[in-house]
């Protein structure tokens, strides 16, 4: 670890300290909202209601998914057997698997946040490797950083390849924890699916209808949501990827590899704080209920190398501009390989 970024780490420590009984009232909150949305999609009759209804189903599975998110990164609550039910609990309504999300997010995601080889979250292709995919697989990745295609990418590339039975390609060091968590999780879906189908016929409405908007579409919205945080955390003009292991650890600082995008006063609470990202990745056992906080302190201490205040013209610019990337340069291209981004690292003390 620099020395930078264990100053900064030791700057925030104060900020660790859980509080089960937060911890619980946010659970307890956030699978009562799941409950009582999906009731509300499965009872209703107006198919206008239901579609509004399942669209916030989608989110409360986000504010789940944050809160397994923690737990897995044994944050959440103080202690470990509980964060361990916990996130597998809140994981199963975005049929997320615990161990294969601990495998794939805590020790490689997070150690070696944007180096190519090692972090696999929207890692940028460069020119020739583009160039050189089939036409089919160049076509899907146009269509992922089009902003439409969030949600694909998250399925395919992420959910379908690494977090439900992954391949030994995929994960060589597979273990029998892996496959029993996803069997867990499937029989979760088709558990969730049989019930709407049998309230679908307990309630004369159709089959098909029903698991389109009590299942099929909350899950699709979650994808959405899930696939655009991602991309926003780590995809910005003036964020770095990196190929060469010794730069990459030379320029690691603790903060300038994620993005912390601001909304307005309040909206973070939305999506439980997942947003400000920065402070999590330079120490994952802030939890959730106390990342505003220490974000607010690193902040102050002129630490946050990019921070964005969210707006669609800043998404459509992002999305243009980051399609892919020159690992030498260190810049950002467009897919005719035109460079977008300025040929400079991200420093501290740079504004937004």
């Amino acid at each position: 670890m620099s020395d930078a970024r264990a100053v900064l780490k030791r700057s925030i420590r104060g900020y660790r300290s859980q509080s089960n009984a937060t911890a619980a009232l946010l659970l307890l909150f956030d699978a009562l909202l799941f409950a009582a949305l999906l009731g509300t999609t499965l009872l209703v009759q107006s198919e206008a209601v239901k579609l509004v209804a399942a669209t916030f189903v989608g989110l409360s599975i986000a504010r789940l998914f944050v809160i397994g998110h923690d737990a897995c990164h044994q944050s959440f609550f103080s202690d470990r057997r509980w964060n361990r039910w916990t996130g597998r609990f809140a994981f199963l309504p975005s049929l997320t698997t615990y161990s294969l999300w601990e495998a794939g997010h805590n020790l490689g995601h997070h150690v070696f946040t944007n180096l190519r080889g090692r972090d696999y979250v929207w890692t940028p292709y460069s020119k020739a490797e583009f160039d050189a995919l089939p036409v089919v697989r160049r076509a899907l990745e146009r269509f992922y950083r089009s902003g439409v295609g969030f949600g694909a990418y998250y399925l395919i590339e992420l959910w379908w390849r690494k977090l439900i039975f992954p391949t030994r390609v995929e994960l060589p060091g597979r273990k029998a924890v892996h496959v029993w968590d996803s069997a867990f999780v499937s029989a979760f879906a088709a558990i969730w699916i049989a019930a709407v189908a049998g309230v679908a016929i307990a309630t004369s409405q159709s089959v098909v209808g029903l698991v389109f908007f009590a299942f099929l579409w909350p899950i699709l919205v979650w994808t959405a949501l899930m696939g655009a945080v991602i991309y926003l955390h780590h995809t910005h003009p003036r964020l770095q990827w990196y190929v060469d292991l010794d730069r990459w650890e030379a320029d690691r600082d603790g903060v300038s590899s994620t993005v912390h995008v601001t909304f307005a006063p309040g909206l973070d609470w939305l999506v439980n704080n997942i947003m400000i990202h920065p402070a999590h990745h330079l120490d994952v056992r802030v939890p959730l209920y106390r990342l505003g906080p220490a974000q607010c302190s690193l902040d102050d201490a002129g630490a946050t190398a990019v921070e964005q205040r969210f707006s669609f013209r800043y998404a459509r610019d992002t999305l243009k501009r980051c399609k892919l990337y020159d690992y030498g340069e260190r810049r950002w291209m467009d897919f005719a390989g035109r460079y977008t981004s300025d040929a400079r690292p991200v420093h501290a003390d740079e504004g937004t």
